[in-house]
């Protein structure tokens, strides 16, 4: 959900619930129907109170899963990088093996893989790359230290970015269960019914339209802040995109020709398979 679609809806949301106000305004006795504003007023307060205090909760705990998905991105692509480096002290052939193999796996990471977190169908896959690194590394034998030490960094690498790969996508299919949704909708629906009780007719209908529409808009606002949330990836302001591996494959591309290793990738620009 773009910019202009949130802002259209909080409008027309917020339209809707002006015009139910002065709609209840002209069938409403004066003094609304309460009998007693300050009673009434009270338990809004505690309404009000209750849910702004469950949702500002699910804001920060959907924050929290957002900026870790944002930190593994970033950690992933560094450790991408580094992992170029480790492979060329491996023996032939596996060091232009498994750096191709890398350079693929970022390709797919920044395309197809983002595609599929974008759209929330990525679920349980696994990226190809990885698993054909882990055949190419299982058949290296290190015959001398430096190659036995590149060997161990190797594998502590894989796994830290394995592990950065799931705070990546981690959220992607959504953190907020339905359950949770359906309280939300419910008290927000309880909130709406109650604000028209205090419909009045003696006061003013842009008295009246102010009070429905504030308080819904601030609500209607918190709601698509957690909707973004909710689904960090894709297109869209502030939304997280593969930057950071687009990043990496730059500076791969000039450490290699920096370095004079000349790699072809088993793969095309979109990561998939050649």
């Amino acid at each position: 959900m773009n910019v202009v679609v949130a802002l259209l809806i909080a409008i027309g949301v917020t339209a809707l619930a002006v015009v139910a106000m002065l709609v209840a305004r002209r069938y409403a006795p004066e003094g609304s129907r309460f009998t007693d504003g300050d009673r009434a007023s009270g338990v809004f307060g505690v309404l009000a109170t209750g849910f702004s205090v469950l949702l500002g909760f699910i804001i920060f705990l959907a924050f929290s899963s957002y900026d870790g998905a944002r930190s593994g991105a970033e950690s992933e692509a560094t450790i991408v990088a580094q992992q170029i480096q480790t492979a060329q002290y491996l023996p032939a052939p596996a060091a232009g093996e498994l750096t191709g193999e890398l350079i693929c796996y970022a390709r797919s990471v920044a395309g197809e893989e983002w595609d599929a977190l974008d759209s929330g169908v990525l679920g349980e896959q696994v990226n190809p790359w990885g698993v054909q690194m882990f055949h190419t590394i299982s058949a290296v034998e290190p015959s001398t230290d430096p190659q036995q030490s590149a060997y161990d960094r190797w594998m502590d690498q894989t796994a830290d970015r394995e592990q950065a790969r799931v705070d990546r996508i981690h959220g992607a299919e959504g953190i907020i269960p339905a359950p949770l949704w359906l309280v939300l909708w419910i008290v927000c629906g309880v909130i709406f019914v109650y604000l028209l009780f205090f419909a009045d007719r003696a006061e003013g209908a842009a008295t009246q339209g102010v009070l429905m529409g504030s308080v819904t808009l601030v609500i209607t606002l918190m709601m698509l802040l957690l909707v973004f949330f909710d689904h960090p990836h894709g297109d869209g302001v502030g939304r997280l995109q593969p930057t950071a591996m687009e990043r990496t494959l730059g500076l791969i591309d000039q450490q290699m020709e920096a370095a004079g290793v000349d790699v072809d990738p088993p793969c095309d620009e979109h990561g998939r398979a050649g």
